[in-house]
């Protein structure tokens, strides 16, 4: 049975990845800082370690097949990234394990590109954009090196999946109970998401289809690029009312911005919220087949459930 170690299975994404792959009939390990699995990954093996600690991170991750990074400091904190991504490498390497690897569309910069495919050149105009592209650099080094092998996933934002800390929990959906639907920028822009359980059957469809990749790869994860508009009626339809529309109070968090560290790292990010754009693949279809898609209505209202929020239908029994 092949082995795959998540990183940062606490986090949201690492929990989706995580039962995704243990729903595959993989061999899942589960790691965290404290060595505890999170309640729904039942069947998976808990492990300790610490991704700023080089050896405990080689350590947990021992006799593995593949290593999924699922590492996300809060905004605040990226200055651990590379180092993380470093101490990745380093395990990947000294365990011989293939590194699975989330991409995000902060490498292109502002303006961003309407239409991203896996040829669009990075522009970052952000220091979180810089590191993601130092990150990438990185593991293209080690892939042409023969060292570590690299596949890596780019997707948009994320939405669906138990916890928080996406734009869809903290912003959109915060106020849905209230009859509020809450735009992070204008209605009707297209926008990227990716709803969380697609994405993670897409790293388990890759990690099948070996064979048909090279020894990096960086593709698009086309999920959902939808305006504020169409997540609204997806909503309505989900909890069986009409919501008012309202917008993020952007002016808010450029006024404390100075003050608040968490409000100035977001800022510098929202540029992403008023500057439309999209993923496109030319290549993930023919690799893995049909590209997991849940329809939007659907997708929106698991998303609302998630959160603890009723639907009509109740979509996840369905």
């Amino acid at each position: 049975m092949t082995k795959i170690a998540i990183l940062g299975a606490n986090g949201r994404l690492g929990r989706v990845v995580a039962k995704a792959f243990i729903d595959a009939g993989y061999d899942v390990r589960a790691i965290t800082r404290g060595g505890k699995v999170p309640a729904e990954l039942k069947g998976a093996t808990a492990a300790a370690g610490d991704a700023l600690d080089r050896d405990a991170l080689i350590q947990a991750t021992a006799g593995v097949d593949i290593i999924f990074n699922g590492l996300n400091p809060i905004y605040t904190d990226w200055g651990k990234c590379l180092p993380m991504a470093e101490n990745v490498m380093a395990a990947c390497h000294a365990n011989g394990a293939l590194h699975l690897f989330p991409g995000t569309v902060y490498n292109y910069g502002s303006p961003m590109p309407a239409v991203i495919t896996e040829d669009t050149p990075f522009h970052p105009t952000t220091e979180k954009g810089r590191i993601r592209c130092a990150m990438e650099d990185l593991f293209r080094s080690e892939a042409e090196a023969g060292r570590v092998r690299t596949i890596l996933l780019r997707a948009g934002d994320f939405f669906g999946g138990t916890g928080s800390g996406s734009w869809f929990d903290l912003v959109v959906a915060a106020k849905i109970n209230k009859g509020t639907y809450t735009a992070p920028g204008p209605a009707d822009l297209v926008h990227e998401w990716a709803y969380l359980p697609d994405f993670a059957v897409g790293f388990v469809a890759l990690a099948k289809n070996l064979d048909k990749l090279g020894f990096y790869e960086a593709l698009n994860f086309p999920g959902h690029a939808v305006t504020d508009l169409d997540i609204k009626a997806a909503a309505e339809k989900a909890v069986g009312r009409s919501l008012k529309m309202t917008s993020m109070p952007w002016w808010v968090l450029r006024a404390g911005s100075p003050f608040v560290a968490m409000w100035r790292e977001i800022v510098s990010m929202s540029y992403l919220r008023f500057e439309r754009h999209k993923l496109v693949s030319t290549r993930l279809e023919g690799i893995i087949g049909e590209i997991p898609h849940t329809p939007l209505d659907r997708a929106v209202a698991e998303a609302l459930e998630d959160l603890g929020i009723a639907t009509v239908n109740g979509a996840k029994a369905a």
